[in-house]
């Protein structure tokens, strides 16, 4: 009998578990560990945010699902991993031993990083179903006395989809409110230019993100390095390309949503070998770890080195895609292990992003991820808006019925496949 056991429940850890399940032999059990019993889709927070949704409409109770598929599910948390032993110390104290451990956490959010910033600071965030209430909280009053507003990105940050999505989001439900013209705009980011992602780019995202914050009277600063963040004061310096700083602003706002840098969790974090300074996890092309090869990572906490050199730091997003092919890599390779192989399967690691504005988006697709790329392409249009609902409520019934067939996903590409082959053919 083998036990695989999963810290983390989120997107990467719920579909880890459930994708695990027909690589077991009759004997094997999937163990998950995971901080309380719910899982929530983030990707609906920025909707959440402005009150397009409500919590209970993208959170889903893990108990009933994982209990029918013969998960065990261990909502106390993990406190530590002692890979030497094979375990894993649960925050209540039990332990919890393993042979083939997979890490699924996500990141560790580290406002603390900027004296001010996060929802404990005067800042808002989108990461977390809590966070986001708290950000509609804040919208709530926004409304009621409107005023300047700062979204984006600090330094260190590696998710920017999101930040150009609320943005775009909270601009759309301003206009709907018909009171955009008493709200002016600033979009604040470490990105060395407008679209480039944590990414360098992909197809013309540079172009397209320019052009529409220039249709809606958005001011943006690249390069940004936050300093400080005051009640209703961001202190930012703008950086030049040889790292001097150029330019420093002080901004005033009544409302900022800003996203932070990510470290790894603390159940990880400076352990030798598995992982690097900033606490996530070295994996090889099978998503195993070379010191502890009984240890896989999958999604945010993985380490990905930047694409390049930034004059403020720039991580590498790992989006919902990518970590899907990483969950699948992962489960046929512990599956082959099992079974006395060795592992072959490795992740695609291509980019897809449905980044929704409220009224329109863009959608990107980069194969692979990381450049040179056989396929760089972006696009704008109402679809993708369309597209990221109908991707939701997929999703939240796959998670609510415990499968994770990637039938929609490779719809999807196909679909961005032929959005792209049309738009070379007549020119648009």
């Amino acid at each position: 009998m083998a036990d695989v056991v999963v810290i983390g429940a989120g997107l990467s850890g719920s579909l880890m578990a459930y994708e695990m399940l027909p690589q077991l032999r009759k004997e094997d059990r999937v163990t998950v560990i995971s901080q309380g019993s719910s899982y929530h889709f983030v990707p609906s927070n920025p909707w959440v945010a402005v009150g397009w949704r409500k919590r209970d409409e993208i959170e889903i109770d893990l108990v009933d699902v994982m209990q029918r598929k013969g998960i065990r599910l261990l909502t106390q948390g993990a406190k530590r991993v002692h890979p030497a032993e094979n375990q894993v110390e649960l925050s209540d104290g039990a332990m919890v031993a393993y042979d083939y451990l997979v890490v699924a956490t996500g990141p560790e959010l580290a406002f603390d990083e900027i004296p001010g910033l996060g929802p404990d600071g005067h800042t808002q965030s989108v990461c977390h179903v809590d966070h986001a209430m708290h950000a509609k909280a804040a919208f709530d009053r926004l409304a009621e006395k409107p005023g300047p507003v700062i979204v984006g990105a600090v330094q260190g940050a590696s998710c920017f989809g999101p930040a150009y999505e609320f943005l775009f989001i909270l601009e759309t439900e301003l206009r709907r409110r018909k009171m955009r013209d008493q709200v002016p705009m600033t979009f604040v980011t470490s990105e060395p230019y407008i679209g480039h992602l944590g990414l360098d780019g992909v197809g013309d995202t540079k172009g397209l993100l320019e052009s529409e914050m220039r249709e809606k009277h958005i001011k943006w600063i690249t390069s940004a390095r936050v300093t400080k963040v005051e009640d209703g004061r961001m202190s930012v310096e703008e950086v030049a390309d040889d790292g001097t700083v150029r330019k420093t602003h002080e901004l005033p706002f009544a409302y900022s949503m800003m996203l932070p840098a990510f470290r790894g969790v603390g159940a990880i974090r400076g352990i030798d070998k598995l992982t690097n300074p900033r606490g996530f996890v070295i994996v090889d092309k099978h998503q195993r770890n070379p010191a502890f090869p009984n240890v896989f990572a999958i999604g945010v906490c993985v380490a990905i080195p930047p694409i390049g050199p930034t004059p403020v730091p720039v991580g590498v997003p790992k989006t919902g895609f990518m970590i899907e092919s990483m969950v699948t890599a992962t489960a046929m390779n512990i599956g082959a292990l099992l079974r006395g192989q060795e592992p072959k399967a490795q992740p695609t690691w291509n980019a897809i992003c449905l980044a929704d504005f409220g009224d329109s988006g863009v959608a990107f697709l980069a194969q692979p991820q990381i450049p040179p790329r056989n396929v760089n392409w972006s696009s704008k249009g109402e679809w993708v808006h369309y597209a990221k609902v109908a991707f939701e409520k997929y999703f939240l019934r796959k998670m609510k019925r415990g499968t994770s067939e990637p039938f929609y996903e490779k719809f999807l590409l196909d679909r961005l496949n032929i959005a792209k082959i049309k738009e070379v053919r007549t020119g648009t």
